[in-house]
């Protein structure tokens, strides 16, 4: 990809590079600092799930609001996801390293050959295990609390029988699932797109930007596959959980968020705002 400012053929060049620059600290980040890079990734876990965590107390606060003959409950599901929304804002503003956000990124630097596919596995995989590690810890730290529990934990594991649910289903569900991944990740790196591509410069509107994506993905229950990794494991901890059917959610959540994020967003403007072609077939007057 050749040099320069956006044009009117080709008008995704700054967000090109703007990400290829990202991709390259990130690279060095996991390489010579891995161990820094771990603890980035660590934070991100811990913000969702606090955040996650905060978005099912909402709903169960919202429940227990009697009305008629009915509750605030899908109101509660409204404030939840608007709760939840702030955490991509969270992550991104504390250059914490989020997995879901990484697929378009690596993605854009395998095509434009910034990477190797080798390397961009590897920073995923890392990135993945601090996003565990980070989740681990809040996990534990809600074990030994009275944080969830009551109508919180209820909502949380009837969450969770759900997600598990679409594996026991069979191939209907594990379509389903992985759709519902798909366009989960195209929304949060939807959201990154707008923030990259240089035409957003105050940081009100990349905040909303990154809570209307956050919020469609958790109010259409979308499947993210870190959020659903953390929110397992506290439900894991709290109350027992199938290992197995809970690392089927997640691995097909895993590929669902990378066609969404790595393909469908990374890959699709990765070649329609690539002008290499063109520029050998259309050379500038000289």
């Amino acid at each position: 990809m050749s040099a320069g400012t956006d044009s009117p053929l080709f008008p995704g060049k700054f967000f090109i590079s703007t990400v290829l620059e990202a991709l390259e600290t990130k690279s060095t980040m996991a390489g010579a600092l891995g161990r820094r890079y771990l603890m980035r990734a660590a934070m991100a876990g811990i913000i969702i799930g606090l955040l996650y965590g905060a978005h099912y107390g909402v709903i169960a606060a919202f429940d227990q609001v009697t009305v008629g003959d009915g509750t605030l409950y899908q109101l509660g599901r409204l404030v939840a996801a608007v709760t939840f929304g702030w955490a991509l804002v969270f992550i991104y503003y504390s250059r914490s390293e989020l997995l879901t956000s990484n697929m378009m990124i690596v993605t854009i630097g395998a095509y434009h050959r910034r990477t190797t596919w080798g390397r961009a596995l590897r920073l995923l995989g890392l990135c993945y295990v601090g996003n565990f590690v980070g989740g681990l810890l809040v996990a534990l730290l809600v074990r030994f609390s009275t944080l969830a529990e009551g109508a919180t934990l209820a909502q949380m594991v009837a969450s969770v029988e759900h997600k598990l649910g679409f594996v026991t289903d069979g191939p209907t569900g594990w379509a389903d699932l992985v759709v519902r991944a798909v366009l989960c990740n195209f929304c949060i790196n939807l959201a990154m797109l707008l923030v990259y591509n240089g035409l957003i410069k105050d940081d009100l509107t990349k905040s909303l930007v990154m809570i209307v994506a956050v919020f469609i993905f958790a109010f259409l229950g979308l499947e993210h596959s870190v959020a659903n990794t953390v929110l397992f494991t506290i439900v894991g901890l709290q109350e027992g959980i199938d290992v197995g059917l809970a690392a089927g959610n997640v691995g097909l959540a895993l590929i669902g968020n990378f066609v969404g994020g790595g393909l469908l967003i990374g890959l699709y403007y990765a070649y329609v705002n690539d002008d290499s072609r063109w520029l050998r077939n259309n050379p500038p007057a000289s």
